[in-house]
């Protein structure tokens, strides 16, 4: 309750700094557009959208969770397999100097202008966040529980479910939690690259048109998208590791 009360207050804070900026130096609507225009955008606006909104919450989810698969599993590998890990980990690293908008055209003449390039780009947005928190998860083991799983001749297995997993699941979630921010960024950027269809799409269409209100109606959706996403994997994050809140 008390985090509910935090938040409404602070957004009802920056709407206040939001209204304060545009009447104090009188910005034209093509420049910055009100609080309650983007509000009666969002009103009257809301079919197209909430259309809009659809193919980019599918585009997220799946990149998500697509994206924690192989995060995770390639955590696994770095830490479990030193020679692959060699080579693997500087060309995880140099992936991630490559700037995104210049890997979504590719995508984009690679994948096509359908969902598959846009869930392509979410991974690839949160693909290092996961995978090298995971590999420093498992890293991080105490090494006096692996000593006693050694004296109690556990199998390598073993040791991976009952030990090192668990104690690298605050790493990951950590990891996960950033990813969920970050995914509908991938999204929204694939579909600013090549889409007729989603949030990134309405933007450049009403960016077009000089909809400013639009622009921030489906820019103020993104970010509740975004949020959603976080507090839900949070929620479940403070289930599945219940011994660290």
């Amino acid at each position: 309750m008390k985090f509910t009360l935090r938040l409404l207050m602070m957004f009802i804070t920056l709407l206040f700094i939001w209204q304060a900026i545009v009447s104090g130096f009188q910005l034209p609507d093509y420049l910055l557009p009100t609080p309650s225009q983007v509000f009666h955008a969002l009103i009257n606006q809301h079919d197209v959208i909430l259309n809009e909104t659809l193919p980019t919450l599918m585009e997220t989810v799946l990149g998500f969770l697509l994206g924690i698969i192989a995060g995770c599993t390639a955590g696994i590998i770095l830490a479990f397999f030193r020679r692959a890990a060699l080579w693997f980990l500087p060309l995880l690293i140099i992936s991630q100097a490559i700037p995104t908008f210049a890997i979504a055209p590719v995508l984009v003449i690679w994948l096509g202008y359908g969902i598959s390039s846009k869930i392509v780009m979410t991974i690839l947005m949160i693909f290092f966040p996961i995978a090298s928190a995971m590999y420093d998860g498992l890293r991080r083991t105490e090494p006096l529980w692996l000593d006693l799983a050694k004296t109690m001749n556990a199998s390598k297995w073993r040791t991976f479910i009952h030990i090192r997993l668990p104690a690298a699941l605050p790493a990951l979630a950590s990891g996960i939690r950033i990813a969920a921010v970050s995914a509908p960024i991938g999204a929204v950027i694939g579909e600013w690259v090549g889409s007729s269809h989603g949030l990134g799409y309405l933007m450049l269409n009403a960016n077009a048109r000089l909809q400013i209100d639009m622009m921030f109606a489906a820019l103020i959706v993104i970010i509740l998208l975004a949020l959603g996403l976080y507090f839900s994997v949070d929620k479940i994050m403070r289930k599945l590791i219940w011994w660290q809140v």
